[in-house]
């Protein structure tokens, strides 16, 4: 079974969309949920100045900037 990650993050917001595709790329047999933190007023007041921000199902979070290595490590 694939494990989902959760990516915070915004709509024009390019570092997210950086994070994005460095996930996708890192981690492509996992299920990726991407929230816009603008649609929820409490997760909006969570991560408006740290995103983006990924969370596994562990309740884990890796807050950008993050690279490959920090990645896999945080995946493994």
């Amino acid at each position: 079974m694939n494990e989902a990650l959760t990516l915070y993050g915004t709509l024009g917001c390019h570092l997210c969309e950086d994070a994005l595709a460095l996930v996708k790329a890192c981690a492509p047999t996992h299920t990726i949920i991407e929230l816009d933190i603008v649609d929820d007023e409490s997760l909006y007041a969570k991560y408006r100045t740290s995103i983006p921000v990924l969370r596994d199902e562990k309740g884990r979070e890796l807050n950008w900037p993050f690279n490959e290595t920090q990645l896999k490590e945080f995946l493994s």
